[in-house]
């Protein structure tokens, strides 16, 4: 088997694996200024798409912008997720270098679309694939790929440990080589119920002295546990931005996540922001959490409740995500001053982070490995693969950290 990493490797962001010339596993973008996406655009016969997550299938319809019509294999989730974040693309940067694509490829894209659900195998250009839950968002999926003589084993993003959005990844297939993402290989979580308690304290406190907490999340996978996190404690919540249409979307495909009534129930506890008529100004008075996109502060209804709220130190921003290096959000939690809209602005108001990964850990990274010590594997999405292969080579396993642009045979 053939392997050429377009993208991912070495990196978070921009996933691209091509198998044996014929098979493309994820596209994606990274959301850096100018965005940033996979070496090459190849014309693969078949596509499967692990998750939709920008940085894995951001720049998808790309690949239907020639002659080509590559069919398009994903979960139900996955598909929906995708298009709504291609539409989003088209809608900020849709005609400039930012977009690879147009309204045409995204119309394409839902033409070429065959969905599946977890362990039913399919065809897809000449290799039997299987998909398995993964445990990191809803619909997302460990991708085994056989041609007849190699099995690959490509883990998308995952988690191991229940979320209350989803449950942790328990699949282990047999493969002879694995591709494993990495982005937490140095870190190890806090107890998910540690997390949420200083959570809930945190807000609780801000809201009985009079203060406003935003919540930034990413509109996919951590706006809905949010939800779930402030329904389980009766806070009062708004949700903002692209997590709305998302939200509702996850309802209408209830097996792919853990609990859909208590989903159901935290969507009718939380109350969903129009934007009409001054709203997201009367909003900033209110003793709530307002969870809204954008996760990294580089946009979305946060660029308006930042400002509103950032000069009262009785107000609080909590992160709840991964903050990439040179974004706002970054910029927050190393000098407590952020670029919004173009201004520097000091925030007087506390400032916190909470640890809501999705990712598994160090310890959840090997936990899944120790299943694979007699395979290749090839770690690839962090920021320090490099490192984390020399560590499991330490321990005796078959690891190498592949590069941008090269190829493996395996």
């Amino acid at each position: 088997m053939d392997l050429r990493f377009l993208g991912g490797a070495r990196e978070v962001g921009r996933s691209a694996v091509l198998v044996n010339d014929r098979l493309l596993l994820d596209f994606g973008m990274l959301a850096d200024d100018p965005p940033r996406f996979p070496v090459e655009t190849p014309e693969p016969d078949a596509v499967v798409v692990s998750h939709g997550h920008l940085d894995h299938v951001g720049a998808l319809p790309a690949l239907l912008s020639g002659d080509a019509r590559p069919t398009v294999h994903w979960t139900p989730p996955t598909r929906e997720l995708a298009l709504t974040l291609a539409r989003d693309t088209l809608k900020l940067h849709g005609g400039t270098l930012a977009c690879p694509f147009t309204e045409t490829d995204v119309k394409r894209l839902t033409q070429v679309s065959e969905t599946h659900g977890y362990r039913e195998s399919f065809e897809a250009a000449g290799h039997d694939v299987t998909l398995f839950d993964a445990g990191h968002i809803p619909g997302s999926a460990h991708v085994l790929v056989d041609d007849g003589d190699t099995r690959l084993l490509y883990t998308g993003d995952f988690h191991t440990h229940d979320q209350r959005l989803v449950s942790g990844t328990t699949a282990r297939p047999d493969a002879d080589v694995v591709v494993c993402e990495s982005t937490y290989s140095d870190v190890e979580h806090e107890a998910r119920a540690t997390v949420e308690d200083r959570f809930v304290e945190s807000v609780e406190t801000t809201l009985w002295e009079g203060g406003t907490v935003v919540v930034p999340a990413f509109a996919i996978g951590r706006t809905q546990e949010m939800l779930l996190v402030c329904a389980a404690n009766d806070i009062p919540c708004y949700v903002d931005g692209m997590g709305k249409d998302v939200t509702r979307m996850l309802l209408r495909h209830s097996g792919f996540v853990r609990d859909a009534d208590a989903l159901q129930r935290a969507k009718s506890h939380a109350r969903f922001v129009t934007g009409r008529d001054g709203q997201r100004t009367r909003i900033t008075d209110q003793q709530a959490a307002i969870v809204t996109t954008s996760g990294m502060l580089s946009g979305g209804p946060a660029m308006t409740y930042i400002p509103a709220i950032r000069a009262n130190p009785t107000n609080t921003i909590t992160m709840t995500g991964y903050q990439v290096e040179g974004t706002p959000g970054r910029d927050l939690l190393e000098t407590g001053s952020a670029e919004i809209d173009g201004r520097r602005m000091p925030v007087s108001a506390g400032v916190e982070r909470y640890d809501f990964s999705a990712h598994a850990d160090r310890d959840g990274l090997l936990e899944f490995l120790d299943a694979y010590r007699d395979v290749t594997v090839l770690v690839n999405h962090g920021d320090r693969c490099g490192a984390f292969a020399d560590e499991l080579r330490g321990d005796g396993y078959d690891a190498s950290a592949p590069r941008i642009g090269e190829s493996h045979v395996v």
